[in-house]
């Protein structure tokens, strides 16, 4: 029996920059995606709660019909602000994050918590503890999270940023994105978000999402069916498939 997959919230970027919008009009959130696998090694994924806790409560109730009680995993695929308003609903659930991304955020998380202390900051310094304090509680994920549930990582626009590739689906191979691909805009033009920490590993990962996987689940939109290499940037056409 194949893994449930459902879209629990569709998210937005607080600024679509395809939309020509230069600054935040709407708060941003990330996609929230539901993984279900069945058997003895059963797990209930929540991917990037990004809805806060009371919100989250009800969508998970709405789209799914459970608790937060029953989520077994909560995964991000960033550290970013957006992915995990909502991750303190889930206190029993195990937290996992992609060990290059928790150690790529965490350095300078830490460092910037120091300098607003050290600069009298209170306000500064109580919202980045309080985020030095959910990332160190996130463990880093296993390269498989359950069966047919595996990490893919997708960098560039973090450090460590990393989705999670669902295989035998009815539909082929699914991929949860995280804002690798962002938006349909961003998928039908190619293109990847501004302000990449690599733009130029970035937009491999995007090729690489597009060569892998038959249904995206975009990291600010819905899930849809991939449209091929057809949207892929000319720099990118040429790029091998990504290894096994």
């Amino acid at each position: 029996m194949p893994a449930d997959l459902r879209v629990i919230s569709i998210g937005a970027l607080a600024a679509h920059p395809l939309w020509n919008e230069r600054a935040p009009v709407r708060t941003g959130q990330a996609t929230c995606t539901l993984v279900r696998t069945p058997g003895p090694s059963a797990a209930t994924i929540v991917v990037d709660p990004g809805l806060p806790p009371a919100a989250m409560a009800a969508r998970l109730a709405e789209r799914a019909g459970i608790s937060a009680d029953a989520v077994t995993h909560v995964f991000l695929t960033s550290y970013h602000p957006d992915t995990h308003r909502g991750i303190e609903l889930f206190e029993h659930a195990q937290w996992l994050i992609s060990a290059e991304e928790r150690e790529g955020v965490g350095v300078p998380l830490v460092h910037r918590l120091r300098l607003a202390v050290e600069e009298g900051q209170a306000e500064a310094a109580r919202l980045l503890e309080r985020q030095v304090a959910l990332l160190q509680r996130c463990q880093a994920a296993p390269d498989t999270l359950a069966p047919g549930v595996d990490l893919f990582p997708l960098p560039g626009v973090t450090p460590g940023m990393c989705g999670l590739l669902i295989e035998d689906r009815p539909e082929g191979t699914a991929l949860v994105c995280g804002d690798a691909v962002a938006t349909v805009e961003h998928l039908q033009r190619g293109m990847v978000l501004p302000h990449c920490a690599d733009v130029g590993l970035a937009r491999q990962s995007f090729a690489e999402a597009v060569q892998i996987a038959d249904l995206l689940v975009l990291g600010r939109d819905n899930a849809v069916m991939n449209p091929g290499d057809d949207v892929l940037p000319e720099h990118a056409r040429g790029l091998p498939p990504p290894a096994p």
